[in-house]
């Protein structure tokens, strides 16, 4: 089976590739934008007849798109997020069309919570931020596609790796730079917000079910840990698997996101029923693993 893993060299492309590379008889290809990609693509910018020939050149059995950003102006948010999963789209139709595509969303795409009832894959999508817009129009795209298409709505990833564009991240990355004594400080905003954390190798293993489930598949699946954790709750756990001595201080706002969206949770029970798939590793080894692993090395912006 030939499975081509766009975003290859990015936080969950890492771990997707690992995974699937460990199926039988897969053979994992890599799309990006570097220099050592099997198949080189651009999904912010290649036109569809360019992507359809290195699908046609590449001739996978299926597709899984871990590329995406998570940050920056929302031209590039669009580009990447939105115009992405569209030209990939239009280029599986003429090249492959029989290749099921697995494309990872965010469980931004819903909004806020305001009844703290897990959300269900026909929750209403209301997303507060530029990132949770962009990522809804790819899933709208997908979904709509025609194709033999999925779309793994997650939620926030933690594990090694984990990029400081994220809170779990930069709070590592944070603490790396802290001192260790007791009048250490370390100094963040509002920690006050509810998410619900999913340790990346979860993630990677939900995506290797998905790639070779038998049959039709639902165009949404959520794929989260199930629970609503403080984040404070998870600042203070990284910090004791770190061994810092010193004190947290939470001055003034967090995220914009997380002034909007306080509460966030994901009812993962149709990945369950459908995918046979539930989360396997627990918050606290997923946050040793993120200390254990060392920061993640910067490349090329996956794509």
């Amino acid at each position: 089976m030939r499975i081509l893993v766009l975003g290859r060299t990015g936080y969950l492309g890492t771990h997707v590739a690992a995974r699937l590379a460990a199926l039988p008889g897969a053979l994992v290809l890599g799309g990006g934008r570097s220099s050592g990609a099997d198949v080189p693509v651009d999904l912010a910018s290649d036109s569809v007849g360019r992507l359809s020939e290195r699908l046609a050149a590449a001739a996978p059995d299926a597709v899984v798109n871990c590329a995406g950003a998570t940050g920056g102006d929302p031209v590039g948010l669009a580009e990447v997020n939105a115009r992405g999963p569209a030209v990939l789209c239009a280029a599986l139709v003429r090249a492959r069309p029989t290749a099921r595509l697995v494309h990872l969303g965010s469980a931004a795409e819903y909004g806020p919570h305001t009844d703290r009832v897990p959300a269900s894959e026909s929750a209403a999508t209301r997303p507060t931020t530029v990132y949770g817009a962009t990522k809804l129009a790819g899933t709208v795209t997908v979904s709509a596609s025609g194709l033999d298409a999925l779309v793994l709505r997650v939620g926030n990833p933690v594990g090694a790796g984990a990029p400081a564009s994220g809170l779990p991240g930069r709070v590592c990355a944070l603490l790396r730079k802290a001192d260790t004594g007791p009048d250490a400080v370390l100094r963040l905003g509002d920690l006050s917000a509810y998410r619900d954390f999913v340790d990346v190798r979860d993630v990677a293993r939900a995506v290797a079910r998905a790639v070779t489930a038998p049959g039709t598949l639902p165009p949404v699946l959520n794929v989260g840990g199930g629970e609503a954790v403080l984040v404070r709750d998870l600042v203070h756990r990284l910090a004791d698997a770190a061994g810092f001595r010193g004190r947290i201080e939470e001055q003034g706002t967090g995220s914009a996101r997380s002034e909007q969206v306080s509460w966030q949770c994901s009812d993962i029970s149709a990945a369950a029923e459908v995918l046979g798939w539930r989360p396997t590793y627990a918050l606290a080894r997923s946050l040793d693993a993120l200390w254990s692993a060392g920061p993640r090395l910067e490349g090329d912006r996956p794509a």
